[in-house]
């Protein structure tokens, strides 16, 4: 049984895209039902999400207008079969073709993280919005010009005029737009959370593998992965887990704080879909999940800045034997949700015109 949060988002999203939805319920406000097993969603602090609001985000992501020369939108770097991310190339390249500095980063669950990037340099999903339309190695735009072509359009003015009545067009609502569609992009319907419902049952492996990740002499995910009590796949920290550094260029959290304790220190991401996300790390140097684990098993070492949660790290590794490393990898598969990458009603509005 699919949960009510992804019904229900199938729905409002497909009732306003398509025609023959009033102006009245375009205006009703959309509901995020925290899913079972998730902590409480905080809330937005952009203002009231509506039908309208989160139709418009869903076009504006897909729309190449927002780059600088109409032919890069946020859905390149950010493909639904991926759950958003960038499958398989180690880091993307922007409007131009130059390749990016870091991995591109899946998007569900947005909602309930503090700080965006893999440095947590944005406070919050609006501001995170804004950087890649004016980054040049990424969609290369410039704010002014950018909202002066969307206010332009015969396609925009009157969706923002259902979303946001009343309120000038200007960069911050464009990202506000997108904000609310990023905020539906909610994944929790993986057999993962079908077995945590009582709807499936996971084989002898799977099971294996769910023990390994969340027994501290063995895998000891649980640190910095939670898929026991809180089933968000993530503690939602910054952590420095061990990678030897390439080069100096890259300094993590330390970019943002400046603080010498934060080298190293990246934005754990969520294993959930993890089996459709590789490359791996923040600058993907691992091509395949059996690379992730062969580093946890055998690569990963102590250090000064390495985080003190990390058992493993300090004991050279998990040292999982062969037959513990496939049940390892056959619950990590348990984690996809077919249902959300495959989801209709958060495909490219163009494609059905």
């Amino acid at each position: 049984m699919v949960p009510k949060v992804i019904t229900g988002l199938v729905m409002l999203v497909i009732g306003v895209v398509w025609p023959g939805v009033s102006f009245q319920t375009e205006q009703k406000p959309v509901e995020l039902v925290t899913p079972p097993f998730f902590p409480a969603m905080p809330l937005p602090a952009s203002g009231v999400m509506t039908q309208a609001s989160v139709a418009l985000g869903r076009m504006l992501f897909h729309d190449p207008i927002l780059s600088r020369d109409s032919s890069f939108a946020c859905a390149n770097c950010h493909q639904q079969q991926y759950a958003f991310g960038d499958a398989p190339v180690r880091v993307s390249t922007g409007h131009t073709g130059v390749a990016m500095r870091r991995n591109t980063p899946p998007l569900f669950n947005l909602a309930w993280y503090p700080a965006f990037s893999w440095d947590g340099r944005s406070p919050t999903l609006e501001d995170q919005v804004l950087h890649p339309v004016r980054t040049a190695s990424e969609m290369g735009g410039d704010w002014p010009q950018v909202v002066s072509r969307v206010e332009r359009s015969s396609r925009y003015r009157p969706l923002f005029a259902a979303a946001f009545p009343g309120v000038l067009i200007d960069s911050t609502l464009i990202a506000r737009a997108i904000e609310h569609f990023l905020r539906t992009l909610i994944s929790a319907n993986s057999k993962y959370d079908r077995v945590l419902r009582g709807e499936d049952r996971f084989t002898t492996d799977e099971h294996a593998g769910f023990l390994i990740a969340n027994e501290q002499d063995k895998g000891d995910c649980l640190q910095c992965h939670t898929t026991d009590s809180d089933a968000l796949g993530t503690t939602r920290r910054f952590s420095n887990n061990g990678l030897p550094r390439i080069g100096t260029a890259d300094m993590g959290r330390a970019e943002v704080t400046g603080d010498a304790r934060d080298v190293g220190r990246f934005k754990i991401p969520s294993l959930r879909n993890v089996a459709v996300t590789a490359p791996y790390m923040h600058d993907g140097r691992f091509a395949n999940l059996e690379d992730v684990l062969h580093f946890y098993n055998e690569g990963v070492k102590s250090g000064s800045h390495v985080d003190p949660v990390m058992g493993i790290a300090h004991r050279g590794g998990a040292h999982l034997d062969s037959l513990e490393v496939r049940q390892l990898l056959a619950f990590l598969h348990t984690l996809t949700d077919s249902a959300f990458i495959q989801d209709p009603a958060l495909q490219d509005p163009f494609l059905t015109e």
